[in-house]
């Protein structure tokens, strides 16, 4: 509330800019009119890149090659750690030994095998010898199998010490250093994406059920362009500290101004209701006090304090002091001749 002093002073500025408004054809006006007003809650929201992951080393050795660093931009495919790879060379070449002894081994029971079934066919030998023969063919066919299977696994811990980037992206984090020995596990290289981006805010609890039902958001920038978004995503589970319930949202297209961590605002309706509205222009204010102009019977242009709520683009909301269908000057100023007074370039409800 203004203090009774100011109240009293500024009600004598607007009572003398009245006193020189006289009726007039001329005069343009607008009528108070009742619309639906969605009300609605405006939250925080923060852009997530899609794909952000961190590499681990899937093999030991020791870091020889960085050929990137962190925010350098690494396409996909492309070689971001390269490990010292001599015991897997030797292992692999180890294996691949064990493999021809074992081809050797099978072709050789295969050649006894072949001999002894005809040899059993002309009954030469007893069947003792042919299940023998059967049974070295076997195990020499299993230690082919086994034999391979090191190759293939000696050849795979040889491709793990060459790390290739997953996707196209952003190096964001660097936990290695060159020189250093690493083990499986261990966390190398984080990065993301800046091709697929997404919108997370935290729902309060009171809005969480009517923000499901009507899947309806608008996401905007801090300089009020707004964003188009695509498929929203609720999680099931509320968290437990803050009781909110987190909802994501994808970004139909990239753009280059969006970066993982940016705030962005995003406004989700919550409720309807009827409310009268005015144009803002209409509108007379000076700090805390607004006004209007209301024509009377007469066409004479009274001026009526007046309180506003909310404001949707060029139109106020009124919560007190006017009645639908009234008339009200559409432009004071022009009515007055007045620049001092504000008629809504400034509104705040």
């Amino acid at each position: 509330m203004l203090p009774a002093s100011l109240q009293r002073l500024l009600t004598v500025l607007l009572l003398g800019l009245a006193s020189h408004v006289t009726a007039a054809e001329s005069i343009e006006t607008v009528l108070v009119e009742r619309r639906a007003l969605e009300e609605k809650v405006q939250l925080d929201g923060v852009i997530e890149a899609v794909q952000q992951s961190t590499v681990s080393a899937q093999t030991s050795g020791r870091v020889i090659a960085l050929p990137y660093d962190v925010d350098d931009s690494v396409p996909a495919g492309a070689l971001i750690v390269q490990l010292e790879d001599n015991e897997q060379q030797a292992r692999l070449q180890q294996a691949q030994a064990a493999l021809t002894e074992a081809e050797a081994s099978l072709a050789d029971a295969r050649q006894q095998f072949s001999r002894s079934r005809s040899l059993h066919e002309r009954r030469l030998i007893a069947d003792q010898a042919l299940d023998q023969a059967r049974n070295k063919l076997s195990a020499s066919e299993a230690r082919l199998a086994g034999a391979q299977a090191a190759v293939a696994e000696a050849r795979k811990q040889l491709d793990y010490t060459r790390v290739t980037a997953p996707y196209g992206g952003i190096l964001t984090e660097r936990h290695v250093e060159l020189g250093e020995s690493v083990n499986p596990g261990q966390p190398l290289l984080s990065g993301l994406s800046l091709e697929q981006l997404r919108v997370a805010v935290d729902l309060p609890q009171q809005y969480a059920g009517i923000a499901r039902e009507q899947r309806m958001a608008r996401v905007t920038l801090p300089d009020g362009d707004m964003l188009s978004t695509g498929k929203m995503t609720f999680y099931p589970y509320a968290n437990p500290t803050s009781h909110s319930f987190r909802l994501r949202m994808t970004l139909d297209e990239p753009d280059a101004r969006l970066f993982p961590g940016m705030l962005v605002k995003v406004s989700l309706p919550v409720a309807t209701r009827e409310a009268l509205w005015i144009p803002v222009t209409s509108l007379l204010h000076r700090s805390e006090l607004r006004a209007v102009f209301v024509l009377d019977g007469s066409d004479n242009p009274r001026l009526r304090q007046i309180r506003t709520g909310v404001r949707n683009g060029g139109l106020v909301e009124i919560l007190a002091g006017l009645s639908e269908g009234e008339r009200l000057v559409a432009n004071p100023l022009q009515l007055s001749g007045q620049p001092a007074l504000n008629m809504g370039e400034e509104y705040r409800p």
